[in-house]
């Protein structure tokens, strides 16, 4: 056994209005007992709670020398539990790892935690300063009285922390009665090493403080049982009837049991109270600071159980359940998560209520987004147990007169309230407070921000999806997958497909014809929400072409590697036609009302030109079209009149002829199905009359403000291949005779 001593002089403690009480300087020289370390609850741990008497003299006050231990929360009792501690109370700790003082921190003396009911002493709400040796207190009464029996209480929750598992907003299983449940602690114990400290028996007395100035919780025995999280192992006394445990509507969420945080049941063996039902739930904070790490929640607990049955003089921790800031659960009072339990959480209200407190502290900041959620997730459960809606409204008649509501008092209430409700507290703190309507929202749905995503698998054209049959159903949603019993997949109307709550996508098989499409989700509540039907098609039709592909050439300028042409077709669908494609001898993609393209094609080679049409199911339909493009040299043509051969590297073939006489001819004659005349063009070009098959065309003008080489000046294209002839004849328009001609280009 460690001794530590602690020596206050009175020079040490000073005080400077009437009632105002000052205690300095309790320290110790321990490092040891970090209740942040990752050691494993293997077992009840013991929590050592240990006291110090404040003697108010008038203005000032003194404490006598003290040992001391390690402790991690603080805070400050009094003798009877109707009487007020005025003014202020701060407080502040010595860090055992940095061995620096932290900042005064003021404790809450607004009731937070009172609980007529039960409460055999005064106190404030406790404070968690981490593992610490020393600590400082100053009280001021602003002139008031303060009441009697003050003394200052510092709880080591002993060591010892929980294996975090996934995130207790996953759920595994559909099933609302299902519980994920983790292996069950080794409940064999360790004494950890003690101080000064005598065990603390059952507060008999509210009249009275405790007699020693150190207490702390016993020993573990070979008869302790851990609390239980199920009615078939709990124990009440002779006169307490054990309710039923109902199904609830909505899962249970993942619980640590009390075995699992390390409660040391031996603190106290007072059974456990019941309502019939639970009909509201009150939401708390504990008013911690908000930068502790999760690890350390186990010990948290532990802390203010202590501090609640021993400071308090409560039967056992009065709120029902306790949320991390990472959104862990734990079981509070014992006598079964799923039992109705009596709570010391709300005085007048908490008969048939459940308590959830949040540890830290959300006045100036919200609390964790996991923390919320696992609070809506115990309030859907709890509430459903009995059928309430968690968005709902119930009224709650006060059981006594605290302060607020009068016994007998009736006042309606959000099934999900807080806990400045139902009695005279800043308690939940104005930012979490603020988040009820949230809270309420998921717990009692319906899903909010289901939203239908692009469909796999199909073509859109507007707001209609196209598939041959099958496609992917794609959604999301912005309420947690926590909330959610399952997803259906809506086909006219009719599920078609079903999802768990993790689900955001599900495929589908349709049978041909027009349907609508929608995703119905069902909260755990029960509440549906769907959304807007989709108008999908199916169909195995392929498209076709009404009008099969074919060339013909066109204007423009020719060369022996590019001859102009125009590839022409129709292609239609009996649903949707999304677009056709060119796949060869280049690859180009059509919109579904295009019909033609200017193309060039190379001379004196076949070429194929290969072409499919897809609707927006994917259906496809294939066609093509083969032709060669041949250059017909001017030297070819039967000639009339008087033609000039003029050499340059611009004519086709490095030649041309020209002539200005008038009805000077040059006649071609070929087998094929398009033909376009090549000639050169500029300022002084004139005129020539083009005949087709022996008759009269048209008549062509060369005149153009810039020069042009190789120039297709007139096309002519039939349905089909035939043997044509085609003369051009020379005008001899006056001032400019000029016809200047590089061939005859046609398609075979």
């Amino acid at each position: 056994m460690s001794k530590r001593r602690v020596w206050v002089t009175a020079a040490a403690v000073t005080a400077a209005l009437t009632g105002v009480a000052v205690v300095q300087g309790f320290s110790g020289g321990s490092e040891g007992n970090d209740a942040g370390q990752d050691k494993p609850v293997t077992g009840p741990v013991r929590a050592h709670v240990r006291s110090a008497a404040l003697q108010v003299n008038g203005d000032h006050a003194v404490i006598p020398q003290h040992d001391t231990a390690p402790f991690s929360l603080v805070g400050l009792s009094w003798t009877k539990p109707t009487a007020e501690l005025p003014g202020t109370i701060e407080v502040r700790a010595r860090s055992t790892r940095s061995g620096d003082w932290g900042s005064w921190r003021s404790l809450d003396v607004g009731g937070h935690g009172a609980a007529a009911e039960e409460s055999r002493h005064g106190a404030t709400e406790p404070a968690w300063v981490g593992t610490s040796d020393g600590v400082q207190v100053r009280v001021d009464g602003k002139g008031s009285a303060l009441p009697a029996g003050l003394r200052l209480e510092m709880v080591d929750p002993g060591e010892g922390t929980v294996a975090r598992g996934p995130a207790p907003v996953a759920y595994a299983t559909d099933d609302p009665s299902a519980e994920v449940t983790t292996a069950a602690p080794d409940t064999t114990t360790t004494a950890p090493e003690e101080t000064q400290t005598t065990t603390a028996p059952p507060v008999e007395d509210s009249s009275s403080p405790s007699p020693s100035d150190s207490v702390s919780s016993g020993a573990p025995t070979a008869t302790d049982t851990p609390s239980a999280s199920a009615s078939a192992s709990v124990s009440a006394s002779p006169t307490e009837t054990v309710p039923p445990a109902p199904t609830s509507t909505a899962p249970k969420p993942t619980i640590v049991s009390r075995a699992q945080w390390g409660a040391d049941e031996s603190m106290n063996d007072e059974a456990p109270g019941y309502g019939t039902e639970i009909k509201a739930v009150f939401v708390h904070h504990t008013v911690d600071a908000n930068d502790y790490s999760c690890a350390d929640s186990a010990a948290m607990v532990r802390a203010i159980r202590a501090y609640h049955i021993v400071s308090n003089g409560w039967k056992d921790i009065g709120y029902n359940f306790l949320v991390d800031k990472c959104g862990t659960i734990f079981e509070g009072r014992k006598g079964g998560v799923d039992l109705p339990v009596v709570g010391a959480h709300n005085p007048g209200f908490n008969t048939n209520t459940t308590g959830i407190a949040v540890l830290g502290e959300y006045t100036s900041i919200d609390a964790s987004a996991a923390a919320k959620a696992s609070v809506a997730q115990i309030a859907a459960w709890k509430l459903g147990q009995y059928g309430y809606d968690a968005t709902g409204k119930v009224d709650l008649t006060a059981g006594i007169a605290n302060g607020k509501f009068a016994l007998g008092q009736t006042a309606s209430f959000y099934r999900i309230s807080g806990h400045r409700d139902g009695y005279s507290t800043e308690c939940p703190g104005d930012k979490l407070y603020a988040s009820l309507s949230q809270i309420r929202a998921l717990a009692g749905g319906p899903v909010t921000g289901l939203a239908l995503n692009p469909f796999t698998g199909v073509g859109v054209s507007g707001t209609t999806a196209y598939t041959k049959s099958t496609l992917t159903v794609n959604w999301t949603t912005t309420t947690p997958s926590a909330f959610i019993r399952r997803f259906e997949v809506l086909v006219d109307g009719k599920a078609a497909a079903t999802g768990g709550p993790t689900a955001t996508s599900a495929p589908l098989t349709l049978t041909p014809g027009t349907h609508t499409l929608a995703v119905r989700v069902t909260h755990i509540s029960g509440k549906t929400t769907v959304t807007p039907d989709s108008t999908v098609v199916a169909e195995t039709t392929a498209p076709s072409f009404t009008t099969k592909p074919s060339l013909s050439l066109r204007t423009g300028t020719v060369n022996t590697t590019a001859v102009p042409v125009t590839l022409n077709w129709k292609a239609a669908d009996s649903g949707a036609l999304k677009e056709v494609r060119l796949t060869k001898p280049s690859a180009q993609s059509y919109g579904p009302t295009v019909t033609s393209a200017a193309l060039t094609s190379a001379s004196g080679t076949a070429g194929t030109w290969s072409m499919t049409a897809y609707d927006y199911a994917g259906n496809t339909a294939a066609a093509s079209v083969t032709a060669t493009p041949v250059i017909l040299q001017e030297t070819s043509a039967t000639r009339t009149g008087t033609w000039t051969a003029k050499s340059s590297s611009s004519y086709l073939g490095g030649k041309s002829y020209s002539s200005t006489s008038k009805n000077a001819s040059l006649t071609w004659k070929f087998t094929g199905r398009s033909a376009a005349w090549v000639v050169s063009r500029a300022t002084g070009s004139g005129q020539a009359d083009i005949y087709v098959d022996g008759v009269k065309a048209t008549t062509v003008d060369m005149k153009s403000a810039t020069t042009a080489y190789r120039a297709v000046q007139w096309t002519k294209t039939w349905s089909t291949s035939g043997t044509h002839t085609v003369k051009i004849v020379v005008v001899g328009t006056s001032g400019r005779p000029t016809v200047t001609t590089d061939g005859l280009v046609y398609l075979k």
